[in-house]
């Protein structure tokens, strides 16, 4: 009886929006079943326009087979993207890993939903949201508690690799419950990624929708998904309102986040427990409070490299940087590591093709495009947690 059970998913969902018909196809992005499903309602349907929720750049990867050794490590270290980056890899290979073990490829129930509205000479319609905004803005507003638990999920639940993953699994995991479940534990672990990767993007892509001008579409979108936009698309907005939600949807802020504020405040903390200790001690003390301060620091940031698997070249350099980078809250000392590891171990092409292939802590080790998000990652890390150590230490000298 369990085996015969249809999903929700397995059905479209048609919901009426100012006069216009829309079906919409939930889908599991790794589903040899959501590609039938979705090529089945195209086909049946016939609609005017066929939606699917990708943006420009991962339609053009997807088309292009885009490869990662195109990729510029050099440039994303340079431009601080290390950590949007090392996301984008979890996620991709994530996704690629499962899609391997059941023989489909991640996005091919978007491939289809293009491909059968091509054969059929209706037109498509991009209805996501920008990729690198969406991180972006997850980024931006994720606090440093859920960024770190966010990202320990990921870890934990993506080097791993051991777990048996099926094609039921996969069926399972497009289910109401199972998806509504996966959502509020999302929500619990991480509030303000949840809300932006699903419930902005609910909203995104239900505004899309609307902006749309045909009399029916379909619109192919993950089944994670679907309840939220079906929810969006019933609520009653103005087209003003509409344009407005896009509007601000699509802006990154350019608020500091309080993260950068404690940046600030800790060498204006160091200089005064240096100062105090200077003016009541004498220099003996100060020279004792700066070398503890250097060796601290230095030492945790290089400890975090070689855990890494960083090369000496580049633990030394986060030993070294390490105790004047943390009072400067414009420059980490993982950047300096990140680059001397990619200068004395550069990637190869090798490399790039082997990051969706990543099934452990060790395969993360080995690779060195991955070495280095490691390197940059836990010498940051350590020189943070030496710097919260060393602080009060410094002021119980004085």
């Amino acid at each position: 009886m369990e085996d015969n059970k249809i999903s929700m998913t397995d059905k479209p969902i048609k919901v009426s929006v100012d006069g216009k018909e829309v079906i919409l196809v939930g889908t599991a992005h790794v589903s040899k079943k959501s590609i039938e499903t979705v090529a089945e309602t195209i086909s049946k349907e016939k609609p005017d326009v066929v939606c699917v929720e990708l943006c420009k750049d991962r339609l053009h990867a997807m088309l292009e087979q885009k490869k990662w050794d195109a990729t510029d490590i050099e440039k994303v270290l340079r431009e601080g993207k290390i950590y949007l980056f090392l996301i984008q890899v979890l996620l991709s290979n994530f996704q690629r890993r499962i899609g391997e073990e059941l023989g489909v490829k991640p996005g091919a129930e978007m491939l289809a939903a293009i491909n059968t509205a091509k054969d059929l000479g209706i037109p498509i319609e991009l209805v996501d949201r920008d990729v690198r905004i969406t991180l972006k803005r997850a980024i931006q507003r994720t606090s440093l508690s859920e960024k770190l638990r966010f990202m320990g999920s990921l870890f934990t639940g993506f080097l791993g690799g051991d777990e048996e993953i099926d094609e039921k699994l996969v069926e399972d995991l497009k289910g109401e419950d199972m998806i509504s479940q996966l959502l509020a534990e999302l929500g619990e672990e991480a509030p303000s990624v949840k809300e932006v990767l699903v419930d902005e993007r609910n909203k995104y892509i239900a505004h899309k929708i609307r902006a749309i001008d045909a009399k029916k579409m379909v619109v192919v979108v993950g089944a994670g998904h679907l309840k939220g936009i079906e929810m969006e698309l019933s609520r009653k907005v103005s087209d003003k309102t509409a344009k407005q939600n896009l509007a601000e949807l699509e802006t990154i802020s350019e608020k500091k986040s309080s993260l950068r504020i404690v940046g600030y405040l800790i060498p204006a903390v160091f200089v005064g427990i240096v100062l105090w200790g200077f003016l009541t001690h004498g220099s003996e003390v100060t020279l004792r409070m700066l070398w503890r301060w250097f060796i601290v620091n230095g030492t945790l940031s290089a400890f975090g490299t070689a855990i890494a698997g960083g090369h000496p070249y580049s633990i030394l350099t986060a030993f070294l940087a390490a105790p004047f980078t943390s009072l400067n809250p414009t420059i980490a000392a993982g950047w300096f590591a990140g680059f001397v590891e990619l200068k004395v171990r550069r990637p190869r092409v090798a490399d790039f093709k082997g990051l969706f292939k990543l099934k452990s802590v060790w395969d993360w080790r080995k690779n060195r495009v991955t070495k280095i998000l490691l390197v940059v990652a836990l010498a940051n890390i350590g020189s943070t947690a030496g710097t919260f150590i060393a602080l009060p230490y410094l002021a119980s000298l004085i």
